[in-house]
């Protein structure tokens, strides 16, 4: 559903994580100084959410069916900004950070309704699901310390007395939460297991190194992921939902074995979301070695596109019927002039996960960036 913005209906569970359809505008943002590279640590203004798209989505998506539980990935604002809102609008609980549920708490989500997790958290679902919490990192490196290091607020923050609104920058109002958070999936079924991990960022900048929040050691996500592997007696897992590039994917791979790679979070993060997907996905690095790892790349065509894991595999379904009340393509259409740039600029490189897509690459990035809109 853009971004990092994902449906899962398993059997009759669903789940929602992010869902962030807010759109908060890139001029807003600002570095500080000494670090221009954190180029959404802070805001001109405080924002407000845009509810009456929320409710859009919702009405297509679940229609009158429950939706059962919330996931905020991190607490970045291009990620929890919604989820609160959501939890309002269905009643579904949150899962996630500290800072999620302080940020859920502002926007008035009762206490009970976030559950806090750090990681290592082995959760029943009902009916053989069962999803597994892994402590992750955060995109980027020592050059972004503000959005990268693992940072959780103190308290809930404070709206603005006038609008209402909050700050979304990272180092204000919308911290990473100490992290991300990333989940395994297991399902057992009578014609046999499934299972799939999804992570909504990561950065091989330190993947093999502890994370640490105010003393306390998260462990690395390597070992995190080893480990949860290891709880759910898995070698492999059907589909892996991921971030990272071909950098990422190096160190996760030999953990995950995946048969399926489906990208998320290359999307941008400022382009309008009714338009739907703003360009068509490519990175022939990450493509080269998923194909000589025998792993098959599937990449969203359009916003909501509709992937079915079964024991076969994955098939794609268009999703019209959810697209059409959007107001959606089946699939998107893009001109030859954006064509022409793709065929020269890997798509990641100027929209790839949280905040990295603010520098121009190059000058036909510089091209492709203007093209989009």
């Amino acid at each position: 559903m853009s971004i990092a913005n994902w449906y899962f209906r398993i059997g009759d569970r669903r789940v929602l994580m992010d869902a962030y359809i807010t759109r908060l505008p890139a001029s807003i943002f600002m570095a500080p100084p000494g670090l221009p590279n954190d180029m959404a640590a802070f805001t001109q203004s405080p924002q407000g959410i845009d509810t009456a798209s929320i409710a859009k989505v919702r009405d297509a998506v679940l229609g009158s069916d429950k939706l059962d539980l919330l996931l905020a990935g991190h607490a970045h604002w291009d990620h929890s900004w919604d989820t609160p809102t959501w939890s309002k609008l269905t009643g579904a609980a949150m899962i996630g950070s500290a800072t999620a549920c302080m940020q859920a708490s502002a926007q008035h989500v009762a206490t009970e309704q976030c559950r806090v997790v750090s990681g290592g958290e082995a959760i029943s679902l009902g009916d053989g699901i069962t999803m597994r919490v892994v402590r992750f990192n955060h995109s980027g490196d020592a050059t972004n310390p503000i959005q990268h290091f693992a940072r959780e607020l103190y308290r809930p923050p404070v709206p603005d007395p006038v609008t209402g609104g909050f700050r979304a920058g990272v180092g204000e109002d919308y911290p990473n939460g100490g992290g991300n958070r990333a989940f395994l999936f297991t399902i057992d079924r009578p014609d046999g297991k499934l299972a799939f991990f999804v992570n909504d960022s990561a950065s091989d900048y330190d993947l093999d190194k502890p994370i640490v929040v105010d003393g306390a050691d998260f462990g690395s996500p390597l070992a995190n992921l080893a480990a949860a592997m290891k709880d759910a007696g898995l070698e492999k897992v059907d589909v892996w939902v991921g971030t990272g590039g071909k950098a990422v994917a190096e160190r996760l791979v030999p953990l995950l074995h995946p048969k399926v790679y489906i990208p998320n979070h290359w999307d941008g993060l400022f382009h309008p979301f009714w338009r739907g997907l703003p360009y068509p996905f490519k990175d022939e690095n990450l493509s080269a070695y998923l194909k000589a790892q025998n792993i098959q790349l599937v990449p969203q065509r359009q916003y909501f596109d509709k992937f079915v894991l079964t024991t076969h595999g994955v098939e794609v379904d268009v999703n019209h019927g959810v697209k059409r009340k959007l107001g959606f393509a089946d699939q998107q259409h893009f001109s030859k002039s954006l064509q022409d740039a793709v065929s020269r600029v890997a798509s990641t490189s100027v929209g790839a996960d949280c905040g990295e897509g603010f520098a121009v690459a190059n000058d036909w990035a510089e091209v492709y960036a203007q093209l989009s809109h």
